[in-house]
Parts: C-alpha cells; sequence; structure tokens
C-alpha cells in the first residue's frame, strides 16, 4: 500500500464504505463489487483500497477472529502479523515478569501492541515505515492505554520502559532493504534490522524483553543466556521466540510451545540449551508418530520419543515408532498397515489392489518429489490412506499407513 491508497482509505466516507460492504464477496463477483462501489460515490482508487481491505479483512479472520472486521492491513503486515493466541501469550510473558510500561520495537500493524493494550499494559509502539505505522495507529485508536510512534527502533529511548517486544525485519539481498517475510538463511546478528545484537541487548538494566524470530533461526545465532521458545499452533510452527531477563524462566533455555484446539501444551530443557540426545534406534512398531514441526526444530526429538515409551526408526530421521498406540499433543500418529520396499512397481499394484485413489504422502529422509510420485503411481479408486516414505535402519521403505 502506497501513501495515495492509505489517503484514500482514512476518510469518514471509506471508514462508511468499508462497513456497508463488509459482506461483499469480491473474490466471487469482483466487477459486480466494483460497479456496488461506483455507485456508492467512490472513485477509481478508493473503490481498489476498499476491495483490497475487505480482502484482507476476509484473510485476516483465521488470525483475528471478528477484530479483523476493523482493522486495516498491509500485505506484508498481515502475512508477518502475530496471531492472536500466539500475541496472548507473549502478553502472559510480560505479565508473569511484572512489565508494566511496554515498547514495541518495530510493531507492524500493530497485532502485539493491540493485545498488549487489552491485557492493560501501557504501550508505545514504534514503527520506522510512515504508513505501516499510520495503520497501526488506526488498529489501536480504540486502546487509550496505546501510542504509535513514527520512528525507528534504535533511536527510542527506553529508558521509561520496563519490557521491550521487538520483531526484526530479515535483511534481503539489496543493501538497505528488508523483508519480514525473507526465507533466505541468514548467519549474521546484523542481517536482521534491528540487529540481533541491538535486540538482545534490550534486556540490560532487568529489563523484560521478548524478540520474535523466525523458526528457522541457527541455533547458534540465539543467546547464550535466557530462553528460546519454539511456537506451533495447530501443527503450524510460526515462530521462535527468544525471552530475556525477567521474561525468561529461571533454569529454562530451550522450550516448545503447542497450542491446539485453545489449549497449551509445553515441554521444555532446563539448564542446557543442548540438543536433546536422541533415543535409540530399533525396530519398527505397530505405530509410527510424526513429531511436530516445532519439536523438530528445538532438537527435542529424542525427549519427545522417551516420553512416549518410543525409539527411532533410524538415526537422524525424525520419526517415533511404538508397539502401543500412544497420543501427545506433540506429535501426529499414525496405524502402519504394511510395510514395503520404496518400489515404484510394487507400490503402483499394492495401491491399486487397494482400491486406494486418494493418497497423502509423506517423505523424509529419501530423496523423492511427493507430488511427482503421486503421479507416477497412477492411483485409482475411492479408498484413502497415507505413504510415508522413509528409511527403517538402512532400508528405504514406504509403509501404509493410516491416522490415528
Amino acid at each position: 500500500m502506497d501513501r495515495e491508497d492509505l489517503t484514500a482509505l482514512l476518510t469518514t466516507e471509506s471508514m462508511a464504505l468499508l462497513e456497508q460492504f463488509a459482506e461483499l464477496d469480491t473474490a466471487r463477483d469482483a466487477l459486480g463489487a466494483v460497479t456496488a462501489l461506483r455507485k456508492a460515490g467512490a472513485d477509481t482508487r478508493t473503490s481498489a483500497a476498499i476491495l483490497t481491505q475487505l480482502k484482507f479483512r476476509r484473510k485476516a479472520r483465521g488470525k483475528f477472529g471478528e477484530f479483523a472486521n476493523r482493522m486495516l492491513f498491509t500485505e506484508d503486515g498481515l502475512a508477518q502479523a502475530t496471531r492472536l493466541t500466539v500475541a496472548a501469550h507473549h502478553g502472559n510473558r510480560f505479565r508473569q515478569a511484572g512489565t508494566r510500561r511496554i515498547a514495541d520495537l518495530g510493531c507492524g500493524i500493530g497485532a502485539d501492541a493491540m493485545t498488549f493494550a487489552a491485557l492493560g499494559f501501557e504501550v508505545v509502539a514504534v514503527e520506522m515505515d510512515e504508513v505501516t505505522a499510520a495503520i497501526a495507529t488506526h488498529n489501536l485508536a480504540p486502546f487509550p492505554n496505546a501510542e504509535v510512534r513514527h520512528g525507528r527502533a534504535e533511536e527510542t529511548d527506553l529508558s521509561e520502559f520496563d519490557g521491550v517486544f521487538l520483531d526484526p525485519a530479515r535483511r534481503t539481498a539489496r543493501e538497505g532493504a528488508t523483508e519480514r517475510g525473507a526465507s533466505r538463511r541468514l548467519a549474521n546478528p546484523a542481517d536482521w534490522s534491528p540487529s540481533l545484537d541491538f535486540a538482545f541487548g534490550c534486556a540490560q538494566f532487568d529489563r523484560s524483553v521478548g524478540v520474535k524470530l523466525g523458526p528457522a533461526i541457527p541455533h547458534e545465532l540465539l543467546p547464550d543466556d535466557g530462553e528460546a521458545q519454539w511456537v506451533s499452533v495447530g501443527g503450524e510452527l510460526v515462530e521462535c521466540a527468544v525471552w530475556l531477563g525477567p521474561a525468561a524462566r529461571e533454569g529454562i533455555r530451550r522450550s516448545v510451545l503447542s497450542i491446539r484446539d485453545g489449549a497449551s501444551h509445553e515441554i521444555s530443557s532446563r539448564t542446557t540449551a543442548a540438543d536433546a540426545v536422541d533415543a535409540p534406534v530399533g525396530e519398527l512398531g505397530s505405530w509410527l508418530h510424526e513429531p511436530d514441526p516445532a519439536i523438530i526444530r528445538a532438537r527435542f526429538i529424542g525427549d519427545l520419543a522417551r516420553q512416549l515409551g518410543g525409539r527411532m526408526i533410524a538415526p537422524e530421521i525424525a520419526w517415533i515408532t511404538t508397539y502401543e498406540e500412544v497420543s501427545s499433543p506433540f506429535a501426529q500418529s499414525f496405524r502402519i498397515v504394511e510395510q514395503f520396499k520404496l518400489d515404484k512397481s510394487l507400490l503402483k499394484r499394492e495401491l491399486r489392489s487397494r482400491g486406494i485413489g486418494t493418497l497423502e504422502i509423506k517423505v523424509r529422509g529419501v530423496d523423492i518429489d511427493p507430488a511427482e510420485f503421486r503421479k507416477q503411481l497412477s492411483l485409482k479408486g475411492d479408498a484413502s490412506a497415507t505413504l510415508i516414505c522413509t528409511r527403517v535402519g538402512d532400508r528405504r521403505v514406504a509403509i501404509l499407513a493410516e491416522r490415528a
């Protein structure tokens, strides 16, 4: 969104049109939507800006629920915004640390700041991009205890705050540019804006600090003090948050939080940031368990295997097997139907004999493209199943399974 689009949106007339056409299905009838807005008096730029916001609001309901119906968004801001369930967890970490006044540095569209304000904190949200700061101002307008400042994180006077939250943007290859969604591997603390050294350094003077990072951050970039916590929601890995100062729990260096169906579950490692020792490799049982991606990224696979009373199926392969059915909020479980050699011709015959026409293919430890492999199997039938292509010991196998 550019400044002109924002100016077109931030008028009494445009806000009224956003409310009036809130249920407009622009995806299904774009031409009708444009016609309706033009008849209501919106010019071309305003119509486009309103239709874009209506599209964003529909997409945002998965993260923000009904709150999305009054918010404004940018495309990048929506993609990178913290969902409310996770933002509430951030707020609770500050509450448990006794924090009262939080600086949200690099606040984006204000998702975390909104939650902090709703929980009763005094919040100052700082954003360096002018348009994004204006959108955050709109989103935080209902909260008298929240203020938005247009400025740089590094230039903010932190002396008035006992809590700081940061969501550093990842720098792109273009000098000076940043992109919160950048996926390339970054290996230098200065690859973020503000830098990780600045972010982690905010914890001085006994200040509580939370730093939201991408879940794929290299472990070697994490600070020696504090707590790193990988968070998944409904089995989707969403972040690695680093907690420092009073917000870091004593003795916990690494943890995993799984949020499913409104409930939170946690597994943690005390006193050490080292990877969990893998469980012993053993023979295939009757069940396979796929660890939550947060467990895999935090390298807690061995700890989970021991919790389940299971064993690994091969070195460095993130599958756990047990003889008995067990359940865990940190794993998806599959009942093993049959095990085959990983051979395309054999699998094609076996799947066709079972009438399997819908096949979920999971691959780990073998070089197979699931989409291409599915085409080569020429599936036919009404039945469905899961095919797990992996290694058991040093053997390449295909395991026909059913989800628990």
